[in-house]
């Protein structure tokens, strides 16, 4: 028998976890499920109907003992189904219904990063898939947080962010790239960077607005132009050092283009965007008349070079939206504290589109990122000599496992060339490298319009304590084999 432990109806996509009491050592599966409420019965008790998105279903009723669960046959397409109950009559419950999503996202599936964390749980991996640290924030962050909630700084947040972070983002900015900007006409504080690059584009693009962007890409640009209605071009970046291609880049700009949409330090390869790179790219933007959105969460982890903010080149900042966060930089992901930078007259469409997606940002740690952002140079300088140190363990173990390591020269993330072990292209390869070697990465075919051009890559993460490191390499030493 199957026990269902109890979670809110409110909720419409689950992760349920499954206990199995049928055998003396239970087990636990994370799956994806959709949960529809069904038809309640007369007697005691409440009927729900549970529909795996592979199209198995289960009903179950409520009782002061828990959720009993019964499977139902896959046949369950017909409008009613029988259902036996704990009293042993029967009940008609409805069918569970397809799962339904607007066309703009028919083509998105379940995130590539929630697949593989499920997948890590169910086999036992070592992450190194999801970008995220095993390690926690510094703890004057954490202490500004708990402060600002003492102090009763628990309410909605003025909507384009507290006065003090506003602050303390153009202070910081200035520092880094030289630009004195407004904090209260050109930042606007947004729930994670996430939220500021899809505000920014929702702000900002029209339906039909063609927007360049480079692959391969953080995988929310391309569903959230989709929903704005953007006609999406692609720029190949190619390894291995991943240049930008300023020809095939020059050929795809047209009095149509509205916007590129870059990212540097880039996510997933690690390249920096080159000085020249970056100059170009700015003359052709000036020259068309054509918006840069640049993502710059992975700003303080450059390595190799100095990180250049494109806003800062000549004639740029009045035609550039500068996204950044605080999770990266200081290990606090989950805070999901992000802005944007602007002029007056892009701010507004940021704003009007923030406005309406999440109005505001937790307010606690709005006040505790300001305290973060006027952390010392040291800070930063400590953060780069110890991520260099992670990235160096895990690059050196890749290349004596027999990985085709390409350069990073910034983030926390290393691309490599897996098909020196045989397996068809990157998804087999990462499904292989959990369930037989228990260790994860990403298959970067999901960050391409055309999946063909990364089926040869995949990207690991170094945002790990060492220990975590060594462990994943020793791993893939011992288990995996080239063929």
């Amino acid at each position: 028998m199957l026990m269902l432990h109890p979670i809110s109806l409110r909720y419409s996509s689950i992760h349920c976890t499954w206990t199995s009491s049928s055998s003396s050592s239970s087990h636990e599966m994370l799956r994806p499920y959709f949960l529809k409420p069904l038809i309640f019965s007369k007697n005691s008790g409440l009927i729900l109907g549970i529909s795996r998105i592979h199209g198995v279903g289960c009903a179950s009723r409520i009782s002061s003992a828990g959720i009993m669960v019964s499977p139902l046959s896959t046949a369950a397409t017909t409008q009613q189904q029988s259902v036996s109950t704990q009293d042993g009559s029967s009940e008609k419950i409805a069918a569970p219904k397809p799962p339904q999503v607007a066309k703009r996202l028919e083509k998105f599936k379940t995130t590539i990063f929630t697949q593989m964390s499920s997948l890590a749980i169910k086999h036992g991996a070592i992450n190194l898939g999801q970008g995220f640290p095993n390690f926690d924030g510094p703890d004057f962050v954490k202490e500004a947080a708990i402060q600002a909630i003492r102090d009763g700084n628990n309410q909605y947040a003025r909507g384009y962010g507290v006065p003090d972070l506003n602050s303390a983002v153009a202070h910081r900015f200035k520092k880094d790239s030289g630009l004195t900007v407004d904090p209260e006409k050109e930042v606007t504080v947004t729930s994670g960077c996430t939220e500021a690059i899809a505000a920014t584009i929702l702000g900002l693009i029209n339906p039909g607005d063609e927007v360049i962007v480079f692959a391969p890409f953080y995988d929310s640009y391309e569903a959230t132009l989709s929903m704005a209605g953007a006609n999406i071009k692609c720029v190949t970046l190619k390894p291995p050092n991943f240049a930008v291609p300023i020809d095939e880049l020059k050929s795809l700009v047209s009095k149509n283009t509205r916007a590129i949409l870059m990212n540097t330090p880039h996510n997933p390869t690690g390249k920096m965007f080159t000085r020249q790179e970056l100059d170009e790219i700015a003359s052709l933007c000036i020259e068309n008349d054509v918006l840069v959105f640049s993502d710059e969460v992975y700003d303080k982890l450059a390595f190799e070079m100095d990180h250049i903010s494109i806003a800062s080149l000549p004639g740029m900042y009045e035609r550039t939206v500068t996204l950044n966060s605080l999770g990266k930089t200081f290990s606090l992901t989950g805070w999901k504290i992000g802005w944007a930078i602007a002029p007056p007259h892009l701010t507004w469409g940021v704003r009007q589109a923030h406005s309406y997606l999440t109005f505001a940002t937790s307010t606690p740690m709005q006040y505790a990122a300001a305290a973060a952002l006027r952390a010392p140079d040291s800070y930063y300088e400590e953060l780069r000599r110890d991520y260099n140190s992670k990235k160096n363990i895990l690059v050196e173990g890749l290349k004596s496992v027999g990985f085709t390591v390409y350069p990073s020269s910034g983030t926390y993330f290393v691309v490599v060339d897996h098909t020196k072990f045989g397996m068809e292209n990157d998804v087999a390869f990462c499904e292989y490298l959990i369930k037989e070697v228990g260790v994860v990465a990403i298959p970067t075919s999901v960050f391409y319009l055309n999946p063909e051009e990364g089926k040869n890559l995949v990207r690991f993460t170094f945002c790990k304590d060492e220990g975590t490191l060594i462990s994943a390499v020793e791993r893939m030493k011992e288990k995996l084999l080239k063929k």
